[in-house]
């Protein structure tokens, strides 16, 4: 589904990725792993358009992402849930979701698709005329890939969703993650929660100073000691 062939990207003249490929599976939860300032998140917004690099190819179902506009992205299917939440904290939870309705044809289906939401994230029908800055760290969260489902995508990225969360309730949305791969929307997940991670991801990138290092199964990866040690913390 979403190809990346041998990108350079730049912050002014500090260069940020290193001839960086992989590829995401349709269908398949992939994570992208490695110590924190190594390029994940650069990663990212280089697919969602937020950052252009001036070598190497994306592209999306063979449609070339390079030099698109953001919104044109999304359109395309791709959404981008960002490290942080960047929710909208002085609208209201239903406010924030309506906000991910962005294109014509996300905005067509707005009741559908907010009934299915309000299905994997119960609390956040319970919360819909809530304003979101006082939702709990967890909540904001949820409402966070909520917004980001509106948008109707076929790969949803996801940047440190764990962040800041209990242990117990990083469990319980990782198994929310596994619930939306299951409805048929392809994951390309950001996470420091190695063990958590690898429970529900296919296949894993291991990334070190805007490079990738390693990639395969998780199984391969999670088996292999060297990587263990050095970059997943075990």
């Amino acid at each position: 589904m979403l190809t990346i062939e041998n990108i350079d990207c730049y912050y002014g003249d500090f260069q940020a990725l290193r001839d960086v490929s992989m590829t995401v599976p349709e269908g398949q939860i992939v994570a992208l792993l490695g110590p924190n300032a190594s390029g994940k998140s650069t990663t990212l917004a280089a697919i969602s358009g937020m950052l252009e690099c001036p070598r190497g190819r994306i592209s999306f179902d063979g449609k070339e992402l390079n030099g698109a506009k953001v919104e044109k992205i999304v359109e395309m299917g791709i959404a981008h849930v960002p490290e942080g939440r960047k929710l909208f904290t002085t609208l209201t939870v239903l406010e924030n979701l309506e906000m991910g309705a962005y294109t014509k044809r996300a905005r067509a289906q707005v009741p559908e698709t907010l009934e299915r939401v309000y299905g994997l994230f119960p609390i956040l029908k319970d919360r819909t005329n809530q304003m979101a800055g006082s939702l709990s760290g967890g909540e904001q969260q949820m409402c966070a890939i909520a917004r980001g489902l509106m948008a109707q995508p076929r790969l949803l990225m996801i940047d440190e969703m764990s962040l800041g969360l209990s242990p117990i309730l990083a469990k319980q949305m990782f198994e929310m993650v596994k619930q939306i791969a299951d409805m048929g929307v392809t994951i390309l997940l950001v996470e420091q929660q190695v063990n958590h991670t690898m429970k529900i991801a296919h296949m894993a990138y291991i990334m070190e100073k805007g490079h990738i290092v390693m990639s395969g199964p998780t199984a391969e990866i999670a088996g292999n000691e060297h990587v263990k040690k050095a970059y997943l913390g075990m």
